[in-house]
């Protein structure tokens, strides 16, 4: 009997552990992380301060951290295998090394374990590796909140919110924001340094995600983010719910201030005054404000010894080395472009490139307008080689190119002077809202004098010059609207009958050859593939990749070859032009531009036939290929299918820097200076 009764007990005893654990494990609410038994697991740099809030990163660079509740919570039911409902509220700040600059991002997570050894820092966020990114075996759903845009993973932006599964591409995503009480979306910087309550919540019923941001205790009632899913493939019965960050080559300080957890319910309410506050400046100390003073007086002893130094170089600035004798163009004197540019006043200011500021001038003797471009260069021996490239360079000489007319050296100030162009860029004629819209004729003489500036870079001049970057922002339009090519910022120079060398890949997205990223040869034919999406852009009004199109009117290049094919290619033809062109002239152009669009470079006319057919010196193919096609020729096969640059690599550009792709960078500035390859950028 007594026996008995102990068994009765203690199966009581279990069976009131197991309900008050499964109760336990329901949901949580911490507003302090610092408590004794917190049941938080940290790995990773991962650290949870005297105040409460955990930081998950620090301002290191590629370091990772993770924060995860210890005990696994049951998201599935056990009979149906269904994934529960589940919803969860936290207090979250970015604070970025450098302001505007993130790295790399927070994502809350729901994982089968708390174990990530085998994480990457950087874009993969601390929860996977290049290896396993996308496995269905991952198992894990994540929210991430992302300050870094990542291309290898298709990020829209540097300041996005996405849902995750199994991955680090965003089976959705959106800009980061809030609705205020209007429903009008209201724009929110993640990197903005404050504290942002997030909520989390799923449906099982209606198979809905919800990512809801505020910046104060009231929740929206529209969520930023919402998306249709059934998460009862992608969850294990038991899973672990936590938040892991990473750093990369810039770096951010990522907090959690306040979470709470529930399942098959609503998260308890966190009041963003009852939470930890952000971190702020460390307090002053007297050993500090000594350290700082003994440092400014050396600092001030500093400049003092620079001051003498460039006035002793200063006293020297006008002196001239024989070897900038040699060079071509004429030498202008700082005095006079200062004063032909009004001191370089910012009213004179024309716009800024990647290398530099263009000014208005007008110079007094001979009364003629320039354009002067200012361009900071230390390097001396980097400005030997530049000045080497003005002597080459400056010595071109055609109606359709924009003239180097002369230069100006001044200590580590080196100035440009160009002819003129009232009417600017041939972009702001074509493109978004034009400044007038062009006709068809000066369309048609802008094209034939790019042509013929381009037949003698290739042709007619004592080297072959390789322009490298031709598209609309570089030709520029004289008074009477005449196209000029200019912006030779990028050329290459070879000896006629020589091959070119390799060098690193440069050029605009949507005008690079597809051959340019296999051989790193800049070749004559690279031209005439750039040149082919200018003719498509001034017949069609718009850019060769169109963000804002389609997917069928993505590329320019394929939504023509399209229309071709469907035999409405006068479709395709700006519409501002309504119908007032010469029909024969634009097919002409169509043609020409689809057969400047070919893959093989062998495919493409040179200049010189370009020029013929554009003159009617010869005759046009009758219908042009397939630009993914090569046969060794011009030739025209109906059944062969399209697959063109634009398709294929229309968005590869040259990645500079850190081989994890974290900065690309691709020359897109108008009238760009003279750099050779070998200088710094």
């Amino acid at each position: 009997m007594v026996n008995s009764c102990l068994v009765l007990l203690l199966s009581s005893l279990i069976s009131f552990s197991i309900l008050a654990l499964s109760q336990q494990l329901d949901g949580f609410t911490y507003t302090r992380f610092n408590k004794p038994n917190n049941n938080i697991n940290l790995s990773g740099v991962a650290k949870i301060t005297q105040n409460g809030f955990i930081q998950l990163t620090n301002e290191t660079s590629r370091l990772m951290g993770h924060a995860f509740y210890s005990s696994p919570l049951q998201f599935k039911n056990s009979t149906t295998s269904t994934a529960l409902s589940f919803s969860t509220c936290f207090a979250l700040a970015i604070v970025p090394e450098y302001p505007k600059l993130g790295g790399h991002g927070l994502a809350f997570t729901i994982s089968q374990s708390n174990d990530f050894s085998t994480a990457l820092p950087s874009q993969y966020l601390g929860l996977l590796n290049a290896t396993d990114v996308g496995n269905f075996s991952n198992h894990i759903f994540a929210v991430e909140f992302d300050t870094v845009q990542d291309f290898e993973f298709g990020d829209i932006n540097d300041n996005h919110v996405g849902i995750n599964i199994n991955s680090l591409r965003s089976n959705m995503s959106e800009t980061s924001g809030y609705y205020n009480d209007d429903m009008v979306k209201q724009d929110l910087n993640l990197k903005c340094g404050k504290v942002i309550l997030a909520w989390v919540e799923y449906d099982s019923v209606r198979k809905l995600v919800n990512v809801t941001l505020s910046t104060t205790s009231r929740k929206p009632k529209l969520p930023v983010l919402s998306y249709h899913i059934d998460l009862s493939p992608f969850l294990k019965e038991h899973m672990y719910v936590g938040f892991s960050a990473s750093t990369g080559l810039l770096a951010s300080s990522h907090y959690v201030f306040g979470w709470s957890f529930k399942l098959n319910g609503e998260a308890e309410f966190l009041d963003l005054d009852s939470l930890p506050s952000l971190p702020g400046p460390k307090k002053k100390h007297t050993g500090l404000i000594l350290g700082v003073s003994i440092m400014v007086v050396i600092f001030v002893l500093i400049v003092i010894l620079v001051a003498i130094y460039l006035v002793k170089r200063f006293k020297n600035a006008d002196v001239i080395e024989p070897w900038e004798l040699e060079v071509g163009p004429h030498r202008y004197s700082y005095q006079e472009l200062k004063q032909a540019t009004r001191g370089f006043k910012d009213s004179e200011l024309l716009g800024a490139g990647g290398f530099g500021k263009v000014y208005k001038g007008v110079l007094q003797n001979p009364n003629i307008q320039i354009a002067v471009k200012r361009i900071s260069h230390e390097s001396k021996q980097g400005l030997r080689e530049f000045v080497s490239e003005i002597s080459s360079i400056g010595r071109l000489r055609h109606r359709n190119l924009v003239q180097l007319v002369g230069w100006c050296r001044r200590r580590g100030d080196l100035l440009l002077v160009y002819d003129f162009m009232p009417n600017g860029s041939l972009d702001n004629f074509l493109f978004e809202k034009p400044r007038m819209v062009l006709t068809w004729e000066q369309r048609f003489k802008i094209i034939k004098g790019v042509a013929s500036g381009l037949l003698y870079l290739h042709e007619g001049y004592e080297q072959i010059v390789v322009h490298r970057d031709v598209k609309a922002s570089n030709v520029l339009l004289d008074g009477e609207l005449n196209g000029r090519l200019g912006d030779f910022g990028l050329a290459r120079l070879y000896e006629h009958g020589s091959n070119p060398g390799t060098t690193r890949v440069v050029g605009t997205l949507g005008y690079l050859a597809p051959e340019l990223p296999r051989t790193g040869r800049a070749t004559e034919k690279s031209d005439v593939f750039a040149f082919g999406a200018l003719l498509l852009e001034v017949v069609c009004g718009r850019r060769p990749i169109e963000s804002k199109a389609g997917p069928e009117d993505l590329v320019l290049v394929d939504m023509v070859w399209n229309k071709w094919r469907e035999g409405k290619i006068l479709d395709v033809i700006d519409k501002r032009l309504k119908g007032e062109f010469n029909e024969s002239e634009v097919l002409i152009v169509l043609k020409l531009g689809l057969m400047c669009s070919n893959n093989e470079a062998l495919s493409r006319p040179s200049m010189r036939q370009v020029m013929s057919y554009l003159e009617g010196e010869a005759d046009m193919p009758d219908a042009p290929m397939a630009p993914g096609d090569y046969n060794g020729g011009f030739g025209f096969d109906e059944n062969e299918c399209l697959h063109s640059l634009a398709s294929s690599r229309g968005h590869t550009c040259l990645v500079n820097g850190n081989v994890d792709g974290t900065f690309v960078s691709v020359s897109t500035a108008p009238l760009s200076c003279l750099f050779t390859d070998e200088l710094p950028r």
